[in-house]
């Protein structure tokens, strides 16, 4: 391809990148660009991912969250997961045949988690469809970063239709951990594009691409972010065994969204 097609197709596509932090608010309550994250329960009640003696640091366009877990749920798996986490305000409109992509640096210190053992204690940035149950994420703690796709029953979801001859889950939650190299407190630069009309995902840190997927099952409409200081334990036998006392603390820095309209 020479310069002028090159040229000629950058030219057909529509680009805007816009940033999205507003850390502030989270203490202030104003023009609120971030809130508790959390879903509605069957008896009325809501449960919220707020971890009640979380310390939040504001650092001009940068967030510091650090707590010891205490929270916990005993029947519900998505409930017990997340321990204090944040819910963008804003929902980011995927183009109709275009691609969006979601860039940020964020650490992660873990203290009393297990050595290599992920799921034990994270820091997260979790991209959300609530319309449709996708998750597209990445976790990151002292030794491990995991990137994960995913396609997940949220309470209060629409059920996806599940073809009768079916080769694939209709739910599914893949972990992909990396062999990059990190350390604890160690910053990286992360980034997941998805491709609407494509229907593939693109996991990215440092600049290096660390995973695809293709045959997305499903068209996904709108993403929010969230923020999370999270634990990946399942229940047993009706139990919660995700806290131990760690104490985990994340830093993000601003988010960079660009949109590519064909």
């Amino acid at each position: 391809m020479d310069k002028t097609q090159a040229a000629t197709i950058a030219n057909k596509q529509q680009v805007e990148t816009t940033t999205y932090a507003g850390f502030h608010s989270i203490i202030t309550g104003v023009n609120r660009s971030w809130e508790y994250g959390g879903f509605p329960l069957p008896d009325g009640t809501f449960w919220r991912y707020r971890e009640p003696n979380a310390v939040i640091v504001v650092e001009g366009e940068r967030m510091r969250a650090t707590a010891k877990l205490s929270r916990a749920n005993d029947q519900v798996q998505i409930l017990d997961n997340a321990k204090n986490m944040f819910f963008s305000t804003k929902r980011f409109e995927i183009p109709e045949k275009g691609e969006i992509s979601f860039e940020w640096d964020m650490k992660a210190l873990c203290s009393g988690t297990k050595p290599r053992d992920l799921y034990d204690g994270f820091v997260s940035v979790n991209l959300l469809d609530f319309s449709t149950g996708v998750a597209l994420d990445f976790f990151a703690c002292n030794d491990v970063i995991t990137s994960i796709y995913a396609l997940l029953p949220f309470p209060g979801v629409p059920e996806p239709t599940d073809p009768e001859n079916a080769v694939k889950p209709k739910y599914f939650c893949d972990f992909n951990e990396l062999s990059i190299t990190t350390t604890p407190g160690q910053q990286h630069q992360y980034r997941i594009s998805y491709h609407r009309g494509n229907d593939e995902v693109r996991f990215f840190v440092d600049a290096q691409e660390v995973g695809v997927y293709t045959e997305v099952p499903v068209k996904i409409n709108g993403l929010i972010i969230a923020l999370g200081l999270m634990t990946e334990k399942p229940i047993e036998q009706g139990k919660s065994v995700s806290v131990h006392g760690q104490v985990l603390s994340g830093v993000w820095g601003t988010f960079s969204i660009t949109t590519r309209c064909e």
